[in-house]
């Protein structure tokens, strides 16, 4: 147990390791699935740990002043787990948003004493399913908010301290709560740190670890999939359709696809039958885990993150 904290961001990590067996019953499979519950950081989401990391790493460097304004694009998650450290740092803090995104998300920021911009969606994008050419609005408007603010981008796609939180830090975890008793990994990309921060620190420690990228049945460019219906999904802050900086494809052992309906359903079975209550990026995972050990992973064992709380998604129709 961690003792007494002096600062918010000291209860960031070491989040607990579930084994989701009944889950795995409920669906038939046979094998585990062990989810790290990165749902309970204090900003509700996996996304606190790059915040902490691209924060600390640009401090110590010097390229981060004290007190100098820090920005960067969102949807959602890693705006709050930045709005936490920055607030508990003395920076202040400019979240930048597409209006698709939960309505959730832009109010715990602005709680936090975020500035949030939201940036509106592209004409004909359906609310609630940002698509990667709303994120290049969201991406143009962050370019020229940093020049006019003289601010520091916490870039999430292109920092190596980005992926360097969940090299140190979620893939060790992983590694030691489950005693090396790993197949594979299986993990949803958005900003594609997670994926390759766990499939570096677990194969460092078992070469034959599998690793899987999850993507949107209708946005499965890793698979080579053509775009389906504009690479429209209802799976936020993931799917983005785009090539990821912070990827290395030979960390790639093999893609699943997840469809939004399937994603969305495992979310509401994690809550009813684990007592997990997660947003839909989280039922995604689950869901190509229990791909996964349909077929060629059967009766092996797979570790992924529950990525957000379930509160961030109750002005949508998840629940």
């Amino acid at each position: 147990m961690k003792k007494l904290l002096e600062n918010i961001y000291e209860a960031i990590g070491e989040t607990p390791l579930l084994h989701l067996r009944r889950i795995a019953e409920y669906y038939g499979v046979e094998g585990n699935i062990y989810a790290k519950l990165e749902y309970l950081n204090p900003g509700y989401s996996k996304k606190d740990r790059p915040a902490l990391q691209i924060i600390e790493e640009a401090e110590a460097s010097g390229e981060l002043k004290p007190g100098q304004t820090v920005i960067e694009l969102t949807s959602g998650n890693t705006g709050t787990g930045l709005s936490l450290v920055c607030r508990a740092k003395g920076h202040p803090f400019i979240a930048v948003m597409s209006e698709g995104n939960s309505m959730e998300r832009a109010r715990m920021m602005r709680a936090l004493g975020t500035e949030v911009v939201l940036v509106p969606q592209c004409p004909g994008s359906v609310k609630g399913e940002v698509s990667g050419k709303d994120l290049e609005l969201v991406e143009e408007e962050t370019l020229r908010l940093t020049r006019e603010r003289n601010a520091f981008r916490a870039d999430q796609f292109k920092l190596d301290s980005s992926y360097r939180a969940h090299l140190l830090h979620t893939g060790e975890e992983m590694w030691e709560q489950a005693d090396g008793n790993i197949d594979c990994f299986v993990d949803f990309v958005g900003s594609g740190g997670t994926f390759e921060g766990c499939a570096e620190a677990l194969k460092a420690h078992k070469p034959s670890i599998r690793c899987y990228v999850a993507e949107p049945d209708t946005a499965a460019v890793y698979a080579g999939h053509p775009l389906v219906n504009n690479g429209a999904h209802k799976i936020q802050g993931c799917g983005y359709a785009m090539d990821l900086p912070k990827i290395n494809r030979k960390n790639i052992d093999g893609c699943v696809q997840v469809t939004s309906e399937d994603a969305c359903q495992m979310a509401r079975d994690l809550a009813r039958l684990e007592g997990t209550f997660v947003g839909i990026s989280a039922g995604a995972n689950v869901c190509a885990a229990v791909q996964l050990l349909r077929g060629i992973e059967k009766g092996n064992n797979i570790v992924l993150t529950l990525n957000d709380s379930g509160l961030k998604y109750l002005s949508t129709d998840l629940f």
